[in-house]
Order: C-alpha cells, then sequence, then structure tokens
C-alpha cells in the first residue's frame, strides 16, 4: 500500500486580507441585519417621520405658507429621515459598539476606518430606500404630487447620496471620538435642533435675516432646500446647497478616516 501526496496547493493556506470590496460588502450586509432588527431605531428612523408627515400634513398646527401642506411637508420628512438614519441612528448605535468593544475587535481585522465608514454608509443607504419608499406612498396616500419628473427623481438621489455620506460620516465621527453616553445625549440634541432650524417642518425664511445664512450652511437646510426646489418647485437644485452637502460629506469624510477611534 502506497501513501498518496496530496496535490502541491492543496492544502497550502493563503494569507493575506480579502479585496476592500469584499471586505466592505460582508460588513455592510452585517450592519444591515443590525439596524433592521434594532425597533429603537426603526422608531427614529420610521415611525416618527411618518407621524409628522402624516400629522402635520392633516392639521393646521404650523404655517407652511400658501400651497398644498403635504406638498411643503414631504421634502422636509424625506430630509429628516436621511439625518435620523445616517446620523443619530448610526452615531448612537455606533457610539455603543465602541464602548462595548464591538470596534475593537473590528480593529484587529484588516477592515480599515474607511472601509469601516464605506459599510455603514452602505448600510445606511439601504434602509434609506425602505424609508424614502414608505414616506412616498404615505405623501402619495395624502395627496403628494412631486413635481421634476424623472430628471427630478435623479437629482432628489443626487442630493440624498450627498446628505447620507455627509450625515454618515458626522455621525461616525462622533461616535469615535466621544464616550457613549455623550454620543447619545448629542446626537440627539442635534436632531431636536435640526428639526426645528432646517427647514423641515417650516421655511428658513421665518427666522431673523441674520441667522438665515448660517443655517442655510447647515447640511440639513441645503439638504431640505434642494428636495423642495426639485420636488415642489420642479426645478434643478442650486449650486449652493448642492456645494454645501458636498463640503460637509468630503470634511466629515476625512475628520472620520482620520480621527476615529476603534476603542
Amino acid at each position: 500500500m502506497t501513501d498518496r501526496q496530496p496535490s502541491a496547493g492543496t492544502f497550502t493556506p493563503a494569507p493575506g486580507a480579502a479585496p476592500l470590496h469584499r471586505m466592505v460588502a460582508a460588513q455592510a450586509a452585517m450592519e444591515l441585519r443590525l439596524m433592521l432588527r434594532n425597533g429603537e431605531q426603526l422608531l427614529l428612523t420610521m415611525v416618527i417621520p411618518v407621524l409628522l408627515l402624516t400629522g402635520f400634513s392633516l392639521t393646521s398646527v404650523i404655517d407652511v405658507g400658501t400651497g398644498a401642506r403635504v406638498d411643503f411637508l414631504a421634502p422636509g420628512v424625506l430630509a429628516l429621515a436621511v439625518l435620523s438614519t445616517a446620523f443619530t441612528g448610526q452615531a448612537i448605535g455606533t457610539g455603543f459598539e465602541r464602548r462595548y468593544g464591538v470596534l475593537k475587535r473590528l480593529g484587529a481585522t484588516p477592515l480599515s476606518r474607511f472601509g469601516l465608514i464605506a459599510a455603514k454608509t452602505a448600510a445606511v443607504l439601504c434602509v434609506e430606500l425602505l424609508q424614502v419608499a414608505v414616506l412616498c406612498a404615505v405623501a402619495f396616500g395624502l395627496g403628494w404630487r412631486p413635481a421634476g419628473g424623472a430628471v427630478g427623481a435623479l437629482y432628489a438621489a443626487l442630493l440624498l447620496l450627498l446628505a447620507t455620506a455627509a450625515f454618515s460620516s458626522l455621525g461616525l465621527l462622533m461616535a469615535g471620538t466621544l464616550r457613549a453616553e455623550a454620543t447619545l445625549a448629542g446626537a440627539n440634541l442635534v436632531y431636536v435642533v435640526l428639526l426645528g432650524l432646517g427647514g423641515v417642518l417650516f421655511p428658513v425664511d421665518r427666522f431673523p435675516a441674520a441667522l438665515v445664512p448660517v443655517l442655510e450652511a447647515l447640511p440639513i437646510t441645503a439638504l431640505t432646500g434642494g428636495l423642495r426646489a426639485v420636488l415642489v418647485d420642479g426645478t434643478a437644485p442650486g449650486l449652493l446647497p448642492v456645494a454645501v452637502l458636498a463640503l460637509w460629506a468630503a470634511a466629515g469624510t476625512a475628520l472620520a478616516a482620520r480621527l476615529f477611534r476603534w476603542e
């Protein structure tokens, strides 16, 4: 009886990290499963925007100016949904992952800071697709008829992508530099402040004139203004909202990739 030798290379390990796109895809799939299983995040990202859209469209509690109430509110609530998912939920979830050592273990893998940011942003985009579908269905039921057609939809998608990159990177920057408790308080505070100041529920021009340029430099205001130009007025978004979102996205990504701490 003769010994059989395995063919060359059969049992030879192949050390080395997987390609970046495969690592990002695997991490994004896990992040998406965790987000969809979190009841608190679903409340923040889905239930609250639907309630705000329905409640304020059917009542006259706030003055949104002329025109159908839902026409003004729908773009603002879409912007709020992006903020709640990409920033608030992202910051709080990642902050507590860091506190409990989850990110420390990820830091021992070949996944880079940029890869983690990309994976979390990809998971956020998947949740946002669900949000947009649900909120648009509710808005259509309330009588919303967006302007712009197919071109308007493409402009809106561009704005949502830029805003997602901006909010996601800023949320990760907060979660990666502050303690979990500070992140929880800060993210909720920012959410409430931007809900009031970002043009979500009422026009920004209701504020004092000296404050308007400051508010227009906020990413939430740029997103709401750009979406209303596209979906209400049927025009292309101005250069200002696109530039504001792009600058916030670039600055947030650069700072998060540099300053994010795994532990």
